[in-house]
């Protein structure tokens, strides 16, 4: 909404949301911490590349939409019915 003779700047850091490694600061710590739990806490090295793999993925789905992962919580967290 515009209002003649009027301009207001807006920083783009309002507007973007905070990305960490290419992805969302919440999934990028969510990831890291299972994987440094198993990796250095289990020793299971293997699943290391796994994490990447993920980590990569998310970079995908955060290039095309940086609110994918919210949408997908919002998704997950909706009843999938409701009484009449």
């Amino acid at each position: 909404m515009n209002t003649p003779g009027y301009r207001i700047s807006l920083h783009n850091s309002l507007t973007t949301p905070i990305m960490l490694g290419g992805v969302p600061r919440k999934f990028a710590i969510l990831n890291w911490t299972l994987c440094a739990a198993l990796v250095l806490g289990l020793r299971a090295v293997y699943l290391l590349p796994l994490f990447v793999i993920f980590h990569v993925i998310a970079v995908f789905f955060a290039k095309k939409d940086p609110d994918f992962f919210e949408v997908v919580l919002r998704l997950l967290k909706q009843k999938r019915f409701y009484k009449a």
